[in-house]
């Protein structure tokens, strides 16, 4: 057996089961090897049947004296089942599960583990795990420290336990080959991959497993490091279309700094040196800003775009929806059309102009169907860039032709923490924008239980009557998801019926993805010009929203949110030098969930609530596993500071000599292979 083998190869799998697996990520043998537990049951107390006591977890091994099955009088099915070993007996008891008569037959050996508790006035195993002892060979899942794995529909723990074993014990007398590097193994301590697999499926005490562990943690980190190292050089192979030169034009684009309505801040200056820096060099930039809602990442891009327009260079400017692309098309006009560029729109409702007849164009995923390549475009923008996939990104650079590589600059609103960033996008080379500009008022946040929902509503609507406030309704998140769903429409809508016979005479607008792109249009236009006072959406509609004179944000069910998700929907008010507010309405009751969301009534920096929100949830949660590159992650813990360094150090001496270790470069390779290499 092969460990790329597909596991429909295995013993007991079938088409089937095969396809249940599917559904966790599992094709291959080596991927049910990876199936890591995420807890264990301690069944390692084994006991003799008389020393058993009421209100305990128990282990046993004994002979079956006979089976019964027994029909209640309410119509359930009892199955009770004598074992003896030697020392007493005892019965078991298990209910709804008659099919089991045909399998706890008298004179067999079992091995049996759970809760021993009272049951019909005498003490009983009541539903315990089970297994049918054979020959010599120890019990799998009644023993020991039982290994839990993450589980779907009609697929236990108990069946992949079983396949587990099987595999581990048929695949390790050929081997399984160690790609690790000697050296760091060594160095670090760290147990070979055999031992490795094996302690973490099937551990002898907790020791072993945290050596297992600490092993798998290390390794994928490591790859995920040597990925981004190889897709960096890989990047740096390429030349760009147009060579941009700010020493040449340094006069005009600091002048057009000047004459910003607006002081840069600190960190605006020193992201856009850096920027500036990069424009220069011979080898496409390939760039992430991060920074919070309102922090100034527009002004950066567009003053880079305008060097970009000074050079000769076109510019395209990536939006993920066409509400967005509309607003960035304003900001952009009002800074750069006085400076003489053309700028353009295209979306999936809206084209000016034909061709490459633009010095920058705005535009959407619609950007990716254009028929036309993109003439002499050196610099691309991409706002919210976790919105489209690497695919995407690369299939819109490969539009520009010529087979070269115009400079990338990406922008995000969604705070990651540094250690974070540098491990999922190591690839690219990071600026962040902290400091949010002068004047900006603080949101004040405010926890609202469900009893102060109605004077909080009377509040809400003195403000619009007195002070001409907009607000802000955001509906529960139903699932994490960048994808909307019908249920959370359905809740949009439910909840806009709701607010209108609450807040009678004040107009109230509703919006979400299903929207035709008219009617979407029309909502915003009609709540930017302040004929609608209230507006109810989905949560995952235009994150980048700038309504002025939106002054109160109202978040339902806000425990359903991650901390970083609640900080960006509070941002989409106090745009102004208005006084704004926030109102998280939870009906969450445990310490944690109130401790996590009190958190946002004192913290207003983006970036030390999203460390505080990897603390309380963990990355996977946080961000979506799948759109940041982190869908390997099963054992690592992006908090460790200590094993990302190690990690990261290691990668560095490891990378420039990745061809002398062949088994180290096929899994990179592995990892890499989503990557779209552009050379």
């Amino acid at each position: 057996m092969n460990l790329s083998d597909p596991v429909e190869k295995l013993p007991y799998v079938g088409g089937v089961y095969a396809k249940r697996l599917h559904r966790l990520g599992i094709e291959k043998v080596g991927d049910l090897l990876y199936h890591f537990p995420y807890r264990y049951n301690d069944f390692s107390k084994k006991q003799k049947i008389q020393s058993l006591t009421a209100n305990t977890e128990s282990s046993i091994e004994g002979e079956i004296v006979e089976t019964n099955i027994i029909k209640t009088k309410t119509g359930k099915t009892l199955i009770k089942s004598v074992i003896a070993d030697g020392s007493g007996a005892i019965e078991a008891v298990w209910f709804n599960q008659p099919y089991l008569l045909r399998t706890l037959k008298k004179g067999l050996k079992v091995g049996l583990a759970g809760k021993v508790e009272p049951f019909s006035g005498r003490i009983s195993l009541v539903s315990p795990e089970f297994e049918i002892l054979v020959g010599e060979r120890g019990p799998t899942h009644t023993a020991g420290l039982v290994p839990i794995y993450p589980e779907t529909s009609n697929l236990s723990s108990k069946w992949i336990r079983s396949r587990i074993k099987s595999v581990l014990r048929k695949i390790t007398p050929v081997k399984i080959e160690e790609f690790l590097p000697e050296n760091l193994l060594k160095r670090y301590r760290f147990p070979r991959i055999e031992e490795a697999l094996s302690n973490i499926h099937f551990p002898k005490d907790l020791k072993d497993v945290k050596k297992a562990r600490d092993r798998f943690a290390f390794e994928e980190l490591f790859l995920l490091n040597l990925r981004s190292l190889k897709s960096k050089k890989i990047w740096k192979q390429n030349k760009i279309p147009v060579k941009l030169s700010y020493a040449k034009h340094k006069e005009e684009v600091d002048s057009f700094i000047k004459e910003l309505p607006f002081e840069l801040t600190g960190d605006q200056k020193t992201a856009l040196g850096e920027v500036l820096s990069d424009l220069e060099k011979d080898t496409p930039m390939n760039r992430l800003l991060e920074g919070d809602s309102g922090a100034g990442k527009t002004v950066v891009a567009a003053t880079a775009a305008y060097l970009a327009y000074l050079s000769g260079a076109k510019i395209l400017f990536m939006a993920p929806t066409g509400v967005l692309a509309d607003q960035h098309l304003e900001t952009l006009q009002s800074l750069l059309e006085p400076k003489g560029l053309k700028i353009q729109i295209h979306t999936g409702t809206k084209k000016t102009g034909t061709g490459d007849n633009f010095d920058l164009l705005v535009g959407t995923h619609a950007l990716f169907h254009k028929k036309e390549g993109f003439e002499g475009v050196g610099f691309v923008i991409i706002d919210e860039q976790h919105k489209f996939g690497v695919e995407q990104r690369a299939k819109l650079l490969k539009k520009v032709k010529g087979g070269q590589v115009p400079h990338l600059l990406t922008l995000t609103s969604t705070p990651i923490p540094r250690t974070l960033a540098l491990t999922v996008y190591g690839d690219l080379d990071l600026s962040v924008l902290e400091e949010l500009p002068p004047g900006r008022k603080r949101v004040k946040t405010f926890v609202i239980s469900e009893r102060k929902r109605q004077s909080c509503y009377e509040w809400v609507k003195e403000r619009i009557n007195n002070k001409g406030d907009q607000v802000f309704v955001v509906c529960p998140l139903i699932e994490e998801s960048d994808k909307e769903t019908m249920q959370q429409v359905k809740a949009a809508k439910a909840e806009y019926e709701r607010l209108k016979s609450v807040f009678k005479g004040i107009k109230v607008g509703l919006l979400h993805g299903k929207l035709k792109p008219k009617e979407k249009e029309a909502v915003m236009k009609g709540f930017r010009k302040g004929k609608i006072k209230i507006l109810v959406s989905t949560p995952v509609v235009e994150v980048g929203i700038d309504i002025p004179n939106a002054a109160v944000m109202v978040v339902e069910a806000a425990e359903r949110f991650g901390l970083a998700s609640l900080h960006q929907l509070r941002g989409r008010v106090g745009r102004s030098d208005k006084e704004s507010y926030c109102f998280l309405f939870s009906t969450g009751s445990d310490t944690q969930t109130l401790e996590r969301l009190k958190a946002l009534e004192k913290e207003s920096s983006g970036f030390k609530l999203a460390e505080l929100d990897m603390k309380f949830r963990g990355p996977g949660e946080m961000y979506g596993t799948r759109q940041h590159g982190l869908t390997g992650l099963k054992v690592a813990d992006l908090t460790d500071s200590k094993m990302l360094k190690i990690a990261q150090d290691a990668a560095g001496e490891v990378a420039p000599k990745l061809g002398k270790h062949p088994l180290l470069s096929e899994r990179v390779g592995k990892l890499s292979s989503r990557l779209v290499e552009l050379n």
